[in-house]
């Protein structure tokens, strides 16, 4: 556990030769509010430096539809008669491909009009009365500490398949738009800082990714955020860390001579990386897995019965 915000103000100042602080949030003296913000750059730089594994965290979510009713008349997009759009929303939600109510590919809700209408995103090609329609939300907002997404890590986990992706922008709209365009995996992207997967289903597919957090502090309650905020906040950062970090940079905002902090600040980057979550053992002579039944896995005797 790092030390205090208040610990480590001090001891940064103490070999900056900075005046002495004993607080830093809300203290309008010159160095000290000159020590915090150098501690928080050096915190936010330190975040983008390594995928630092107390930043590692799970994000799981289920996928939502909606099979409802509704009136539809060819040419036109807009659909009436619905009895609740209390869960739709315009932009995240589109509508599942149907024949019997033309709803056609990459149509999403334009605008909810009222609480029984909404206008779609191109025209329906079918009039009917009363049809079954199902809406699936294929856009999810990403959590509020969100920094970067981990690859491969993104799973469909109802089907047990990893979701292809991420999708280029050419690859999506061929997704998008193509005759043959859709099949048995989610595929997703990043975009417009949302996670958006293809195509819209219409069934509760838990998914989950793993991210990096950008809340590297913690308030005594645990809370995390992006920056100090109280005195007796905590990092995740060793001390001497984000100690050398913050005086190299108050030495660089000076202009002075930084050969020797960037030194040791740099020695020390790569001893915490290294000891930061440990290292396969790598084997220099792999063969293939027996995932089947061979000679590497069948039983002395009785063979499994």
């Amino acid at each position: 556990m790092s030390s205090t915000l208040a610990t480590i103000g001090k001891l940064v100042c103490a070999e900056c030769n900075v005046n002495q602080q004993t607080s830093f949030i809300g203290n309008s003296t010159p160095d000290a509010i000159q020590i915090l913000a150098l501690i928080n750059a050096s915190g936010l730089e330190l975040v983008a430096e390594y995928d630092w594994q107390a930043l590692q965290t799970e994000y799981r979510l289920t996928t939502q539809y909606l099979t409802t009713t509704g009136n539809t008349t060819a040419g036109s997009p807009i659909i009436t008669g619905i009895p609740s759009t209390a869960a739709l929303a315009a932009g995240t939600w589109q509508g599942i491909v149907s024949t019997a109510t033309g709803i056609q590919q990459d149509t999403y809700i334009l605008t909810v009009n009222s609480s029984t209408s909404v206008t779609m995103s191109q025209n329906l090609t079918v009039t009917a009365t009363g049809a079954s329609i199902t809406f699936g939300q294929t856009k999810y907002p990403f959590p509020s500490d969100f920094d970067r997404i981990t690859n491969r890590t993104q799973w469909d986990k109802s089907k047990h398949w990893e979701m292809l992706g991420p999708e280029n922008p050419q690859q999506w709209q061929w997704l998008k738009s193509g005759y043959i365009s859709t099949g048995p995996r989610i595929r997703w992207r990043r975009m417009g800082n949302t996670l958006q997967i293809w195509p819209a289903v219409n069934t509760n597919e838990y998914l989950g990714f793993e991210y990096i957090s950008n809340n590297w502090t913690t308030t005594a309650s645990g809370a995390g955020n992006s920056t100090f905020q109280n005195d007796t906040d905590t990092c995740i950062f060793d001390d001497r860390l984000i100690i050398l970090k913050s005086k190299l940079k108050y030495f660089e905002v000076k202009g002075w001579d930084t050969e020797a902090f960037k030194r040791d600040y740099d020695r020390l980057l790569i001893q915490r990386k290294a000891y930061d979550s440990g290292s396969p053992t790598l084997n220099m002579a792999p063969g293939a897995s027996q995932v089947l039944v061979g000679m590497n896995n069948i039983p002395d005797s009785g063979f499994g019965i």
